[in-house]
């Protein structure tokens, strides 16, 4: 896995006050994407275990209140794994601090059964679609993408909304 960007402090993506990284790649490319220098699998930067040390440095903070996980695509097959490692790694030293993530990808096809989704608390699902944008949506670019308490689903075995 590589990743593009990792900010220390990010009041943008997801409440409060978070530590995010930009996973590098993407193979969706959504029209206007607002992150296209996150797309080229060769970008970026190596994700190793020092990056996931030094994220949870970043997270040790009592204003920071959770990790967000952006991409590119942190759940195409070539991240997976880093995003679960780095998941599970920040639930380990911060079980009450919160994990966000963005993917493309639908939760209920394609992510439910992924080892990172033991981990994520948010999830929002689906690609941006330009012509369904809507800068009033919280949390979201577009009206097709929803935004999902992944452990409530797990649970009751459907979709529920994060409120």
């Amino acid at each position: 896995m590589r990743y593009n960007k990792i900010r220390k402090m990010d009041i943008a993506d997801g409440p409060g006050v978070r530590v995010s990284i930009f996973t590098q790649g993407c193979a969706f490319n959504c029209d206007k994407c607002f992150n296209p220098e996150t797309h080229d699998f060769n970008g970026g930067q190596e994700f190793t275990d020092d990056t996931i040390n030094h994220i949870l440095d970043l997270c040790d903070n009592e204003n920071i209140k959770g990790l967000s996980i952006l991409g590119g695509e942190p759940m195409h097959p070539k991240n997976a794994d880093g995003t679960a490692k780095l998941a599970k790694a920040f639930k380990a030293r911060f079980p009450e601090k919160d994990i966000w993530m963005w993917s493309g990808f639908k939760f209920d096809k394609d992510l439910k059964d992924k080892e990172a989704m033991k981990y994520v608390d948010v999830v929002v699902d689906g690609q941006y679609v330009d012509a369904l944008r809507n800068p009033a949506l919280k949390w979201k670019g577009s009206s097709n993408q929803r935004v999902i308490d992944v452990q409530k689903s797990l649970k009751e075995d459907k979709i529920v909304l994060f409120e």
